[in-house]
């Protein structure tokens, strides 16, 4: 009896021994295709509802949904983003080269704004330290030189691996393809293999699909909108590398209270002071009343109850996750934040009358 019971563990413990190195393997394999494996579950899960309505148009044709799907998303969303890119390579490599060259001294336009403030405000400055303007000319130029030179960098990098790019997009859309039109019935799937209780692995699998919606929707798509409108602010005022600096609003989007006006007020502030007024005002204007409310208005009805995560949570889990996983990050990073806050719910669930849920009336 004993040795019966024996066996069957020693079998189990090899089949599970041998489950965790063919799972290994097949990650190892998977491994360089990560990033597009990634992007392409989060379009087939932000997509879903536009595949239902192919497959109504279609009357339930799956195969002709989902490449009717799949061709609104590519001339939708990909189109635009790939042209996009490629003007913001174009802008960061032409303000790098104009650094390298020194066509462009970012230490001349610090020194003009510093001689366009206020008396008062230079021996402020002065008196506070930054008052080594050398110095800090030198830091700046360095900085602005580093900063550009890393998209440029990461630009060439692009381009000599062209043929691992579009492997990658392939693989990414051909994926998608798949998970548009099998989606319900991988995610069942998925869903009865997770060891775990058959209401915790729904929680969860719930709870994963609206993080990555809400972080699509609040992040990406208000960062987005907030960063064109930033673009068509700078082209109106004249300044130069318009995209490229509506990209970098849309990336500070992310910071909580600041966000944007990091990129806008800088710039503000440099029209001010070489004399550029309107130009100058047109830029807070346009801050404060357009590109600031956007998220204020934008957040709440694209988002909604879908998260609960908090907003100090998702910049530490937001930057964390850029650090780790690159621009995957920025979605990668909020997901894992919000299943660790979902994970330890679902252990410790609030009593009634804490935080999280409303105490009963009495």
């Amino acid at each position: 009896m004993h040795k019966g019971r024996d066996r069957d563990r020693i079998e189990r413990g090899g089949f599970l021994l041998f489950l965790a190195a063919i799972t290994a393997a097949t990650l190892y394999i998977a491994w360089p295709f990560l990033p597009p494996l990634f992007w392409a579950l989060l379009a087939a899960i932000m997509f879903q509802p536009l595949n239902r309505r192919m497959l109504l148009i279609l009357r339930g044709r799956k195969n002709y949904a989902a490449l009717a799907s799949l061709l609104i998303i590519t001339v939708a969303v990909l189109v635009p983003a790939m042209v996009i890119g490629t003007m913001v390579v174009d802008q960061a490599t032409g303000i790098y080269l104009a650094l390298q060259d020194q066509q462009f001294d970012a230490g001349t336009i610090f020194d003009r704004v510093r001689d366009g403030l206020p008396a008062r405000m230079q021996i402020l400055l002065d008196n506070s330290g930054y008052g080594e303007f050398e110095m800090l000319r030198d830091k700046v130029t360095e900085i602005a030189r580093d900063s550009v030179g890393l998209i440029a960098t990461r630009a060439l990098a692009i381009g000599g691996g062209a043929l691992g790019f579009v492997l990658s997009f392939g693989v990414g859309l051909y994926v998608t393809y798949f998970l548009l039109r099998d989606g319900r019935a991988i995610g069942h799937a998925v869903r009865r293999a997770m060891p775990m209780p058959p209401e915790v692995s729904r929680q969860v699998v719930d709870r994963f699909v609206a993080i990555i919606r809400a972080t699509i929707k609040g992040s990406v798509v208000v960062g987005l909108v907030q960063g064109a409108l930033g673009a068509i602010t700078f082209s109106i005022a004249g300044l130069p590398a318009a995209v490229l600096f509506g990209l970098l609003m849309a990336i500070f989007s992310l910071l909580p209270a600041l966000g944007p006006a990091i990129v806008w007020l800088p710039a503000a502030i440099y029209l001010l002071a070489i004399g550029d007024i309107w130009q100058g005002v047109m830029v807070i204007v346009s801050g404060v009343a357009v590109i600031g409310m956007a998220d204020n208005v934008l957040r709440p009805i694209l988002v909604g109850r879908d998260t609960g995560i908090p907003d100090w949570i998702i910049l530490v889990s937001t930057l964390g996750g850029i650090a780790a996983f690159g621009i995957s990050g920025i979605v990668a990073g909020p997901v894992v934040a919000g299943l660790f806050l979902s994970g330890w719910a679902i252990m410790h669930p609030p009593m009634e009358g804490e935080a999280g849920e409303p105490a009963p009336v009495t």
